[in-house]
């Protein structure tokens, strides 16, 4: 993963929720509470003056979105977006006649009793003092590790759960663990991660801080696809894993009263549960989306190589196609079973987009791109529908490419069409004209046909007249094949 530095702004955005702890005393230790502002004392110096800025930014946040929603707003209202018209029915009313949108940090208020609290003991013991034997996954962020916790009411058998692990202190990591708490403990959709709860401790050792989300049996998509340690998932596994992928991001860009811009939408970051149904998961680089009639957020860029779109790379403006075509790039993962980017293969072949340029959907080459070890069980038909939304993900310009709920759509039709075995009135009208062009290609014999036989007629009557010698090399032409 690749990170620019954030700015001023920007940096301070992604730890908001910080301002809303508290301190509850454990022994030596200290848990903070999302909730409630804590004594300046009993907080680790480097923390209160995190905790101050965060402060800081709430106080300008509140009074910059004030003034800008003061004389227009009314208590229903409609902010146009990038790529859709969202009524805004969750609004904040204040003191006066105008109201303001809510933001994540504010609905996350309403449901952070919902998240458990838990001491940094209490996760410690759930992974035998963070056994490397139960660790699952690592990345940027820091270590993941299977562990198991009680129950909310501590009855009954422990429950299994994916418990992340920060890094020792670090500002950027800090930032990430807070958003993933604010949107997660806000976001509620069956291809989301559930997170359960988390842990923010000032010990001895420092500043530990944890997440802890429901397991995920399989593992991710990635694993899934590219790791020959599991086994090739199905044609049809795939399109229901890209579709429910599809679904959760059209819930964060068009199912809330805020439009969530996912920002690192990637095969790693798309988990199976034991059935193979899909969750988005690490929500670190997640921001709200453009408000009031604005196009885009302006962000230091930060994603994954080979999954950023092209225009937030060059401008960082940020808007939900920058989503989109990260989605685009995964459809062709899944066509292919390659990765964005692979160094170890010849030049022409080292990007994935690059490569699938060769081999349109309308040719009659584009199923050499189509992942060998699916062993042509998979739908040829549904292939280039799917390879032609992938394209329409990866146009150039953001306004040109689809929302995610028409992405979603389309998918769903697809696999329809696919399980029912009727290609849709699309399917039919690219066989057509991939026969035209099939056509182009192909010359043209029915004219030369008729051109030889009537030379051949000729020649026969000028034979008449000629010596035999002549005529057996007329017979030769005769029994020579139209071309």
């Amino acid at each position: 993963m690749y990170m620019a530095t954030l700015n001023s702004n920007t940096s301070t955005a992604h730890g908001c929720v910080l301002a809303t702890a508290r301190s509850a005393f454990e022994g030596r230790e200290k848990t903070w509470h999302l909730n409630k502002v804590p004594p300046a004392s009993s907080i680790h110096p480097t923390l209160w003056e995190k905790m101050k800025c965060f402060q800081s930014y709430f106080k300008d946040k509140s009074r910059s979105r004030g003034q800008r929603s003061a004389p227009e707003l009314k208590q229903r209202s409609t902010t146009k977006t990038d790529d859709s018209l969202c009524t805004t029915d969750g609004m904040i009313k204040s003191s006066g006649s105008e109201t303001l949108r809510r933001g994540i940090p504010e609905m996350y208020e309403e449901k952070a009793h919902n998240l458990r609290v838990f001491s940094f003991s209490e996760l410690r013991n759930a992974t035998n003092g963070f056994n490397r034997l139960l660790k699952i996954g690592e990345g940027g962020f820091g270590n993941v590790y299977k562990g198991s916790i009680k129950p909310p009411d501590g009855k009954g058998d422990p429950i299994v759960v994916a418990i992340k692990k920060l890094n020792a202190d670090g500002f950027q990591g800090h930032k990430q663990w807070v958003t993933e708490v604010q949107f997660l403990g806000v976001l509620e959709h069956p291809n989301l991660v559930k997170l359960l709860g988390y842990c923010a401790v000032d010990g001895e050792r420092g500043i530990q801080r944890l997440l802890v989300y429901e397991f995920m049996r399989n593992k991710s998509l990635e694993d899934h696809l590219f790791s020959k340690a599991y086994p090739v998932i199905s044609w049809k596994t795939r399109l229901q894993i890209i579709l429910g992928a599809a679904q959760g991001l059209a819930f964060l860009h068009e199912g809330l009263e805020v439009q969530v811009i996912y920002r690192d939408f990637k095969t790693s970051n798309v988990l199976l549960d034991e059935d193979l149904k899909p969750k988005l998961s690490d929500f670190g680089l997640a921001r709200e989306g453009p408000t009031a009639g604005r196009t885009h957020v302006s962000t230091a860029v930060v994603g994954t190589y080979g999954y950023a779109a092209p225009d937030y790379i060059e401008t960082g403006h940020l808007t939900a196609k920058s989503d989109v075509w990260s989605f685009g790039v995964v459809l062709y993962e899944i066509l292919t079973g390659r990765r964005s980017l692979e160094r170890n293969r010849p030049r022409g072949e080292q990007k994935l987009l690059e490569w699938v340029e060769q081999f349109p959907a309308h040719s009659k080459k584009f199923g050499l791109i189509m992942d060998p070890r699916l062993e042509n069980q998979y739908s040829m038909s549904a292939a280039r529908r799917i390879a032609r939304l992938a394209d329409s993900c990866l146009l150039k310009s953001p306004k040109d490419r689809p929302k995610m709920s028409q992405v979603a759509e389309t998918l769903e039709q697809i696999i329809q069409d696919s399980d029912e075995g009727n290609p849709s009135k699309k399917s039919f009208e690219a066989t057509e004209n991939d026969d035209l062009i099939d056509s182009r290609k192909k010359p043209d014999h029915t004219g030369a046909s008729d051109s030889w036989k009537r030379r051949m007629a000729h020649l026969a009557k000028l034979s008449e007249h000629v010596d035999s010698a002549s005529k057996r090399r007329f017979v030769i032409m005769q029994r020579t094949k139209v071309p």
